[in-house]
């Protein structure tokens, strides 16, 4: 799959089921071993206490890359 691909995807917390936003990019290491995705999280997640309107979410916190969302596993 390419991060295109991955780009056109909503990216989904199964916790609470709400968006958090879009991959905008993803982390490679000094190996070349992509270490995590960065999300640009949704406008509505992003508030005044916020300090960045991105997240990072490691690959072990995917749980599934379906067709239109992929879902992910964080704790709030």
């Amino acid at each position: 799959m390419r991060l295109s691909e991955l780009q056109n995807k909503s990216v989904i917390n199964i916790n609470d089921g709400k968006m958090i936003g879009n991959i905008i990019d993803i982390n490679i290491n000094q190996k070349g071993i992509s270490d995590d995705i960065i999300v640009e999280k949704s406008k509505f997640l992003i508030s005044r206490f916020s300090s960045s309107g991105e997240i990072s979410i490691k690959w072990n916190q995917i749980e599934k890359i379906g067709q239109d969302v992929i879902l992910v596993n964080l704790k709030t």
